[in-house]
């Protein structure tokens, strides 16, 4: 299967490192133009040098906004006025015990968690309907699904972020777009070995270490290791693709097995 993005635009929120990097150099390996996005300028500009050293020939734009503002989406519409691919993929988390969780808390989890993702559709999917083309994606977590009792406000933001790709779906019907959201598992990414190696001996190699993990710590897990932020971004890619036009509405686990459902 080729999946050809020549002639396509793509922007994927939070993208200087982690998932929403391995999701840009994804997007642009099968040739969509592909905006960087952070918050600021620094950080974007040296994940397009990064990007542009990775991938051969990438067309990579800067896109400096905080998305999580009503500002920062409109500065970002006037750096990229078309986009046929959105990856929402910017998110925040942490651990707070449940009754402690204030708030401000709350809301700022639903500012950059949720309402960033809406406000982007909202101002990307009218053009995306006109021209009968789009791609619209959410990343989503097992924790939208699998509520962590260590991080609850985290997990009920992806909860609704699941809801909000559905109900935008449904807006989108019978127009050429499709809207889905990406339910990621525990995933390599940066500060995640530290956090392993917390909780299992320091002495074992990086493989055993995360196995061990896994089987401890996530025994859920069907892969028992750790996904790597490159197979998230091999979905998003594929959603991103014409040969995915018949997916929409969905939530497509790429969660090595960790939601223990049979129904995605």
């Amino acid at each position: 299967m080729r999946l050809d993005l020549t002639g396509r635009t793509a922007l994927v929120t939070g993208s200087t490192q982690g998932i929403g990097a391995a999701i840009a150099a994804g997007l642009a390996r099968s040739g969509a133009r592909v905006a960087v996005n952070g918050r600021g300028a620094e950080s974007v500009g040296r994940a397009v040098e990064a990007l542009r050293a990775e991938v051969e020939g990438a067309d990579v734009v800067s896109a400096p906004a905080d998305v999580a503002t009503e500002n920062g989406a409109r500065q970002l519409l006037e750096t990229l006025p078309r986009v046929d691919i959105l990856v929402n993929n910017l998110g925040i988390f942490g651990a707070t015990p449940a009754l402690e969780i204030t708030d401000d808390q709350w809301r700022r989890y639903f500012e950059v968690n949720v309402l960033a993702a809406v406000r982007l559709t909202r101002q990307y999917l009218p053009a995306m309907v006109a021209r009968g083309w789009g791609r619209i994606q959410y990343i989503a977590s097992d924790s939208a699904v699998v509520i962590p009792a260590e991080m609850i406000h985290y997990g009920v933001s992806k909860t609704a972020l699941l809801g909000v790709s559905r109900g935008f779906a449904k807006e989108a019907a019978g127009t050429g777009v499709t809207v889905n959201s990406v339910i990621a598992g525990p995933t390599h990414t940066g500060g995640v070995e530290e956090f392993v190696y917390q909780l299992v001996d320091r002495d074992l190699p990086w493989e055993r270490a995360q196995r061990e993990f896994m089987r401890l710590h996530r025994p859920q897990s069907l892969l028992q290791r750790l996904i790597e932020p490159e197979e998230i971004a091999n979905m998003v890619v594929y959603l991103g693709s014409d040969q995915a036009s018949a997916t929409t509405g969905a939530a497509v686990r790429v969660d090595g097995g960790y939601v223990d459902s049979i129904v995605p």
